[in-house]
């Protein structure tokens, strides 16, 4: 808008957020980049709680023991207001209204952060949110390259959005992925088989040892993958009279010509006579001693959580590429075989540690550092995350609907954008915020990195401009008829999940006196959506 300089003003201290220190600082005080120049010792801003970590989960005793043996200090804990934010956008993927974050800001209860934790994970929008990752991975994707086509694409996300809500153990939803049959209609989860660019043995062993083992199965030796890939290869289908509509099936035919399957471990496979193979190889997969299937779900959990695999990249798992703390992956492996597969169990354990609840000012630009979590990493809003908060803030919404393939698909209004079940089903803005294509399954293929096409999008959109010139919540906002610095700590609250700081309402007030107050507080709004803090998680 006309008054860019504002941008810069209303995100001062978010600067000093993503700067970092100027150089390492292991024995001395965290980075005080945003703090005055002055003799007095620095105080918290508004990214920071001021105390340090302290060792009193498993989790943080492994993390903190590690950087210690390192010389590294890690950053100070988060702020409520920092902590409210994150919470709600890394577990249900959604920003927190001004109410829920002037709540938890309010409060006394010593406990309330456990306490929000668990209020999310119980949440609807926690369904939602991981049903969209689940998506990614598992390829859903109507139109070429996978083609399942629209029916079969939103059964499977209904199937996969159900194990999600109802917090079906892990291993139980990977089993009945790997062994469905039936019509892809009727029976979703067969849908694994179909979402595939080639439906050779070959291929299908890839895409499970990629979903199921982080493991990238085209780069182990030719003899190993066939191994594998023999358990996969009597997978049969076929049409019915029905439009598009498939039938996966174990085809027995198949069985006396195929070749011996041997699983990843090199252990010899004993698959009785008209055996669906494929129950084999789900047992040795979700076994309690199998090395890969419960190291790969940690490991890629903590990777949604933290920004950073303890094994980099999640989906890269092989013995050349060690993990950052094996002590600690080990101990997250052995909690989601000890919780018998329960991830919200395993979420939990994550969100509730310090290590989590670190603030993303770093202490050290040791690149040491970022591999073994010593603060929390900056990174962009995931594009469906991002326009639902606009939306959110602004009171509006957006309208979904795609042509091809047919039949027409067609998205009900007020749905949000994390619940489209299909990635055919895009936009120009979905695109240009780097929301994955679903053709490979691969975390990669989500792009976070921001643009100078990104940021001119943002800060010149007509459309971007409408949701604030029109939306009701927000015009609501500006005519509460509160007084100007009451309506600035609103704004704030509502699109930063904090109350400005001091030098933020001078700068607010200071450009009030040039001009009308709810055009100051539409330029400020504005400022606000294009800063740093508000489009990164931090």
């Amino acid at each position: 808008m006309k008054t860019v300089w504002l941008v810069l003003a209303a995100a001062m201290v978010a600067t000093a957020m993503a700067a970092g220190p100027a150089a390492d600082t292991t024995a001395t005080a965290p980075s005080a980049a945003s703090a005055p120049a002055t003799s007095a010792p620095a105080t918290p801003g508004p990214f920071e709680s001021g105390d340090a970590p302290t060792a009193d989960t498993p989790i943080d005793k492994l993390v903190l023991h590690r950087l210690q043996g390192l010389g590294i200090r890690p950053a100070n804990v988060c702020s409520d207001a920092v902590f409210v934010r994150r919470a709600f956008m890394d577990v249900i993927g959604t920003l927190p209204t001004a109410q829920e974050a002037g709540e938890f800001l309010r409060s006394t209860e010593p406990l309330k952060r456990r306490a929000l934790i668990d209020r999310l994970l119980a949440r609807d929008e926690f369904a939602d949110y991981w049903a969209m990752k689940w998506s990614d991975l598992l390829r859903v994707k109507a139109e070429f390259p996978i083609n399942l086509w629209p029916s079969a694409a939103q059964a499977y996300y209904r199937w996969i959005r159900a194990c999600v809500r109802d917090n079906k153990p892990y291993d139980r939803f990977a089993r009945e992925l790997l062994t469905a049959s039936g019509s892809n209609f009727r029976s979703p989860p067969v849908n694994f088989y179909r979402a595939v660019q080639s439906r050779q043995p070959e291929a299908i062993a890839q895409a499970v040892a990629l979903t199921f083992m982080g493991a990238r199965a085209e780069k182990w030796p030719k003899e190993r993958l066939a191994g594998m890939a023999a358990f996969f290869s009597n997978v049969g289908y076929k049409s019915t009279s029905e439009w598009k509509e498939e039938i996966i099936y174990f085809d027995f035919t198949k069985a006396a010509s195929q070749p011996a399957a041997t699983f990843p471990d090199g252990a010899a496979a004993r698959v009785a006579e008209n055996q669906d193979p494929r129950e084999a190889f789900a047992d040795w997969l979700i076994d309690a001693k199998n090395p890969w299937f419960a190291r790969a779900i940690a490991n890629r959990m903590w990777y949604w959580l933290l920004g950073r695999g303890i094994v980099q990249e999640p989906d890269d798992i092989r013995p050349d590429n060690p993990p950052a703390n094996p002590e600690l992956l080990a101990y997250l492996e052995r909690e989601v075989v000890a919780s018998h597969y329960d991830l919200k169990h395993v979420f939990r354990l994550i969100l509730n540690s310090q290590t989590y609840q670190l603030s993303c000012i770093p202490t050290t630009t040791r690149p040491e550092a970022a591999a073994n979590f010593a603060s929390y990493p900056l990174r962009r809003l995931d594009a469906e995350v991002l326009i639902d908060a606009l939306c959110q803030i602004t009171g509006t919404s957006e309208s979904y609907s795609s042509a091809i393939p047919e039949p027409f698909t067609y998205i009900p209004g007020g749905w949000r954008t994390v619940q489209l079940p299909d990635s055919s089903i895009t936009s120009s803005f979905l695109e240009m915020f780097g929301r994955p294509a679903r053709n490979t399954g691969l975390e990669s293929e989500r792009n976070n990195r921001p643009s100078a096409q990104q940021r001119l999008f943002l800060l010149n959109s007509g459309r971007i401009h409408d949701k604030f010139s029109k939306g009701a919540k927000i015009q609501a906002l500006l005519r509460s008829g509160d007084g100007f610095r009451d309506t600035v700590k609103k704004v704030y609250l509502t699109i930063l999940s904090r109350y400005p700081t001091e030098d933020e309402l001078q700068a607010a007030e200071a450009k009030q006196g040039d001009a009308h107050e709810q055009a100051t507080t539409v330029d400020i709004a504005w400022a606000l959506v294009n800063s740093t803090e508000f489009l990164y998680r931090h």
